[in-house]
């Protein structure tokens, strides 16, 4: 039955709690309390930490805010008494081209075979030339806080920072973390786009780098030489399973890495989509079960952002990002299965100017056969995939738009050991919503 509690759009999900908290890059949960990461925001907000005891009234507990107006930190993990979050660069023109300036500027001199004008520089680098002027002051106060911060959580509601770790570039993106390790996609010094650097966090006030890995191509201090444009290739970040990391690497598809011995991690598999499908590699992860003797993996892409609607327009007739299901049993021959995509016709807003509709991100851990994932515009989608050759939605939430927003921009989800489910909306929204069965 589909119903519109409050607003909503929802098949077999009911909202529990909500609050119109800023926009969200990710959410975790430990124990009664949700950690919410912030995308960039004028109040500088880094971390909400919420009371979710009562899921039915959360209720807002501390903020952390950075002292660093150029970055943001929209990453979140908790392991006991320890939060983890990142520290990356705001994404701007400035911000994100003034790494890139030198080798475009290197390209465009070798092959003008002369020094290259701002205007040429504008157009390799697809900014304005009043950009150019503001990435050539930027190149003179380059960016030195990427990294990740440590803090006690011990008491919730007042997290105390233990460690700012310095990496390199523009930062930490996304990460993984257990008891002991963190598992950190960040940019660092020689290499070109986000690689895997793993930390020993037993002292959190010391981190401890125990390896690293990239894709050959990436160390280009070393003399690797790219076979990619930019940074397509990339380690968006890296999932451990037992003695397994699941990378997803943008637009170079997914690699499995042997991570036995830490400190030698090794690639064992590898497998690129793109092309034909346009769309991006977020997150890849194994089914917890062999089906049918078979060990299945899913990869989320991630929809490219929709900034006008020029841009939408000009995306008619393209894939949605989605959910691509693939048989991983033999390492050397990886074999794509099924797709699980969501039709522009499900949600009332799949073609509002200016917002992303297609895929985004699902919770890391499956729940049985079933799969959590958030569509920006359209939602919630639960995907039942006892099947891999046909995976079944059984429940969706779309949240009705807040706070003057057009239409809703759903940007994680996390589902608790109790089975609740935890969203955040990009712009703005948190809520707490509960299954009511695969009917």
């Amino acid at each position: 039955m589909i119903e519109r509690p409050n607003g909503a759009l929802a098949r077999n999900v009911r909202r529990l709690g909500h609050l119109d908290l800023p926009g969200a890059g990710q959410v975790t949960i430990s124990g009664h309390y949700a950690y919410v990461g912030h995308i960039p925001n004028e109040k500088q907000l880094g971390t909400s930490i919420i009371d979710i005891a009562d899921p039915v009234n959360p209720r807002l507990v501390a903020s952390v805010t950075l002292d660093d107006s150029a970055s943001h930190s929209h990453k979140v993990r908790v392991v006991g008494d320890l939060m983890v979050v990142n520290h990356e660069r705001n994404m701007t023109a400035v911000g994100r081209r003034a790494e890139q300036m030198p080798a475009a500027r290197s390209a465009l001199r070798e092959a003008l075979g002369r020094e290259p004008t701002r205007a040429e520089l504008a157009q390799k680098l697809n900014v304005s030339e009043a950009d150019v002027v503001q990435i050539e002051a930027a190149e003179q106060k380059p960016y030195r806080n990427g990294g990740f911060r440590l803090y006690d959580v011990s008491n919730p509601a007042k997290p105390t920072l233990i460690h700012h770790h310095l990496t390199g570039g523009i930062g930490v993106h996304r990460f993984d973390m257990d008891e002991r390790y963190g598992y950190i996609s960040t940019e660092m010094d020689g290499y070109i786009g986000n690689i895997l650097v793993i930390y020993d966090l037993r002292d959190p006030a010391r981190p401890a780098e125990v390896s690293r890995w990239w894709m050959p191509g990436q160390h280009i201090a070393a003399g690797e030489k790219p076979t990619w444009s930019g940074k397509r290739h990339r380690l968006h970040h890296a999932l451990r399973f037992d003695d397994e990391m699941w990378a997803s690497c943008w637009h170079g598809g997914f690699r499995i890495v042997d991570v036995s011995d830490l400190t030698k991690p090794k690639t064992v598999a590898s497998y690129n989509y793109h092309p034909p499908f346009p769309e991006p590699t977020h997150t890849i992860m194994p089914m917890p079960m062999r089906v049918g003797g078979k060990r299945i993996a899913l990869a989320i892409d991630e929809e490219d952002q929709v900034q006008s609607a020029n841009d939408a327009e000009a995306r008619r007739g393209r894939p949605h990002a989605g959910i691509s299901v693939f048989d991983v049993t033999d390492y050397a021959s990886v074999k794509p299965l099924a797709l699980f995509e969501v039709s522009e016709l499900d949600s009332p807003f799949a073609r509002v100017p200016g917002t992303r509709f297609g895929a985004h991100q699902f919770h890391e851990r499956m729940i049985d056969t079933l799969v959590f994932a958030v569509w920006f515009s359209a939602g919630l989608r639960i995907i039942d995939m006892a099947d891999p050759s046909a995976p079944r939605e059984v429940g969706h939430f779309i949240p009705e738009p807040v706070a003057g927003r057009p239409a809703p921009q759903s940007n994680d989800v996390v589902v608790d050991p109790g089975g609740l489910i935890y969203m955040v909306d990009r712009h703005v929204g948190f809520d707490i919503l509960e299954f009511n069965g695969r009917g």
